[in-house]
Parts: C-alpha cells; sequence; structure tokens
C-alpha cells in the first residue's frame, strides 16, 4: 500500500469512529436517566432505613398486627375464582389498552383499522359471553 491510500484508510476508519461516538453519544441522556433513576431508588430504600424508628417489641413481630390471633392455620388454598377473577381482570385491562392508541389513530388507519378492532372486540366478547356462561363469574 502507498502512502496515500494508507492516509485514506485511516481517514476512514476515523470517519467510522466518529459515526460511533455520536451514535453512542446519542444514548447518553438515557444512560443519566437511568443513573439517577438508580440513584434515587437506592437513596429512597436507604433513607427510610435510616430514618425510621427501628424499636421492635414482642407483639409488634408477630405475624398479626391486628389485635387478634389468627382463627387458624394461613396456608390454606384460596378459592380458584380468586384467580379466575384476577386473570379476566388483566385480559380486559389489556383490552382497554389496545384501545387507547386504536381510539387516538382511527382517522389515519381508516376502515381497515376500524373492522380489524371491531373482529378484536368480538372475540373478546365471544370470550366474555362464554365465561359468563361457564358460571366463572358466580360466587354461589
Amino acid at each position: 500500500m502507498t502512502y496515500f491510500e494508507l492516509c485514506a484508510l485511516s481517514a476512514r476508519r476515523e470517519q467510522g469512529d466518529e459515526q460511533v461516538q455520536v451514535a453512542l453519544s446519542q444514548y447518553f441522556p438515557i444512560l443519566v436517566f437511568l443513573a439517577i433513576g438508580a440513584f434515587l431508588g437506592l437513596a429512597f430504600v436507604f433513607g427510610s432505613k435510616l430514618a425510621a424508628r427501628q424499636k421492635p417489641y414482642p407483639e409488634k413481630l408477630t405475624a398479626y398486627e391486628c389485635g387478634f390471633d389468627a382463627f387458624g392455620d394461613a396456608r390454606r388454598r384460596f378459592d380458584v375464582r380468586f384467580y379466575l377473577v384476577a386473570i379476566l381482570f388483566i385480559i380486559f385491562d389489556v383490552e382497554v389498552a389496545f384501545l387507547f392508541p386504536w381510539a387516538i389513530s382511527l382517522g389515519r388507519i381508516g376502515a381497515v383499522g376500524f373492522f380489524s378492532m371491531l373482529g378484536f372486540l368480538g372475540v373478546l366478547t365471544v370470550g366474555f359471553v362464554y365465561e359468563w356462561n361457564k358460571g366463572a363469574l358466580d360466587w354461589e
């Protein structure tokens, strides 16, 4: 290689390094945000540990602090209906999360977006009616 070819190669390499530095410098605000968030999170946790009065006494160390002893074993099984209601809540909560962006962009997506969301809501409605008919929402 000649001297000029080496200079051109070096210039291209430096230009590539500058592009990498520019690309990495665009992530600097995110890094600062994460660092501040981590610092504040740790400061709040350790600050509350340092500032809190810690004078435990026997009543405070019991499993139940409500004034009376436990009625029975705390490890009994929960009714499945609690889990079922929680899962149904999550499903329909996610449905609402999909409805917000759809409602905002409805003017731009046109009829195709409208009918695709109508199909999505139809599937969820069929699922809800199925759960209702199976008695998943009955507490008796």
